[in-house]
Order: C-alpha cells, then sequence, then structure tokens
C-alpha cells in the first residue's frame, strides 16, 4: 500500500511535468470511478492550468486555477503513468488526465479502490494533518495524541488523525529501528520511548523517500522487520516474528523490542 515516501514520490514526479500544464479533459474508464467523480463535477478541472501538486497525508491535491482541486488518493495500488495520447492504454488505467501538448497522465489502480475527486474552494479537501518531518512534529506532541490512546502503539500509529502518511509497513520499521514492542498501549510510552519513536519515524521515512524500489519491490532487501517472518533479525539475529494486529500484519524482534 502506498504510504507517506510513495505518495510523495508520485507527486513530485506529476509536479515536474504538470506545472503550467492546460487540463484538457478528465476520461474516466471504470464504474467505481465514474461514480465517485460525476461528469459534471469533472467539467469543473477541465480548461484549467495546474497551480501546483501538493501532498497532504497520503493524497495528492492538483491544485488548478479559480480555487479548484483535484484530489487524488492512491488506497491499495494506485500510482501515475506518463506518456502522450497514442501510446497503448495501461489494462489497469481507471482513469486519465489528458493535458495540452498532448501529455496523458494515468491513474493505474488494479484494484480500482483508488479516489479522484474535483472539489472547489475547501469543500471536501482532507482537513490539514500533523506531518512527521515537520518541525511540529514533537515527542511531546505526539505524547499528547497518544494520552488517551489504550490501543496498541503500532495500531496508534496507523491513525492518520495522529500522524499523517504511516502505513502498516512504515509503522512496523519505525517501532524496530526505536525499539519498541508495537503491542505496547500507546498511552503508556514513557518519555524516553517517545523520544526515541520521533526520530525512528522520521528516518524510516527518508530512508524511504531516498529508496529506489517501489514499496511492493524487494521488501526483503528494503525492510528490516516487514514481510520478514522466520528471518534473522540484522540487529540482534533472533527470527522475526509477525501477529495480527486490527486485522493487519504486524512484524517484530523480540529480543530488541521490549
Amino acid at each position: 500500500m502506498p504510504e507517506l515516501p510513495e505518495v510523495e514520490d508520485a507527486a513530485r514526479r506529476i509536479r515536474a511535468i504538470l506545472l503550467g500544464r492546460r487540463l484538457v479533459r478528465i476520461t474516466l474508464h471504470h464504474a467505481a470511478y465514474r461514480r465517485r467523480l460525476p461528469r459534471a463535477q469533472a467539467r469543473l478541472a477541465e480548461g484549467k492550468r495546474v497551480l501546483a501538486v501538493e501532498r497532504r497525508g497520503k493524497h495528492q491535491l492538483i491544485r488548478l486555477e479559480d480555487d479548484v482541486t483535484l484530489l487524488v488518493h492512491f488506497r491499495m495500488t494506485g500510482d501515475w503513468k506518463t506518456g502522450n495520447s497514442s501510446a497503448p492504454l495501461d489494462r489497469f488505467a481507471r482513469a486519465h488526465l489528458l493535458f495540452d501538448d498532448d501529455l496523458r497522465v494515468s491513474f493505474i489502480d488494479s484494484r480500482a479502490l483508488g479516489t479522484l475527486t474535483v472539489h472547489r474552494g475547501l469543500d471536501g479537501l482532507p482537513d490539514a494533518v500533523t506531518e512527521p518531518l515537520d518541525a511540529g512534529f514533537t515527542s511531546r506532541a505526539l505524547g499528547r495524541a497518544l494520552a488517551r490512546r489504550r490501543i496498541p502503539i503500532k495500531v496508534a500509529l496507523l491513525d492518520q488523525r495522529i500522524v499523517a502518511g504511516i502505513g502498516n509497513i512504515y509503522a512496523a520499521e519505525a517501532l524496530w529501528r526505536a525499539k519498541i514492542d508495537p503491542r505496547t498501549p500507546a498511552n503508556g510510552l514513557e518519555t524516553a520511548a517517545l523520544r526515541r519513536l520521533v526520530p525512528a519515524i522520521r528516518a524510516t521515512l527518508r530512508t524511504a523517500l531516498g529508496a529506489p524500489a517501489r514499496y511492493s519491490q524487494a521488501s526483503d532487501e528494503r525492510f528490516e522487520v516487514y514481510d520478514r517472518e522466520g528471518k534473522l533479525c540484522r540487529r540482534c539475529r533472533t527470527k522475526i516474528q509477525r501477529i495480527t494486529q486490527a486485522q493487519r500484519s504486524t512484524y517484530f524482534c523480540s529480543t530488541c523490542q521490549h
């Protein structure tokens, strides 16, 4: 699943080619996308130039003229693919955006769970969120956000209201870096653990931002614990364990993380 690093990478890729271009037409190829974006709503964005491409948590906001925003959420399997209108359309292209100069940007989504919607002003846009790479994300701020959360810390980190952009993969990786048991009650973390966790989250995300492979590729090489059940921890050589939390797999080292 795309998390903050993958969404940021995608936003940077399209920002580099879309700024200043005019969106000519939005074409939807899947019934689910047509339900989420009625034709009348799509027309609000057509004919307008791209002013900015931003990321907010796991969302991408393509800012257009006249205070119109194209809001994109990759969900499980989304990504962008660029080319021109004469190139064969990817079999999993659920929508495409045609820009001037014959540039086509396709929304590739094998499971068709992503969303593409158009908004005017602030209506329907996600609220401002706590970004883990911002200066305001401190151990004290995280402690306040977790103060009333009795759920396991791994599950708490998936709550986008606590910190934006972290999903199942990088929550597990950050907790390994911080040497924190993922089963620890969120409101039970001591100050020292919080002080380890914040830089661990940042380091995990920054490392992922610089990774050449996508989230679904070469996981054994990229990750310390995620998807490495039964393999040896690179820090202490204990076998990595897997448990289920909130219907998702959690990977951790029982020796390092206690």
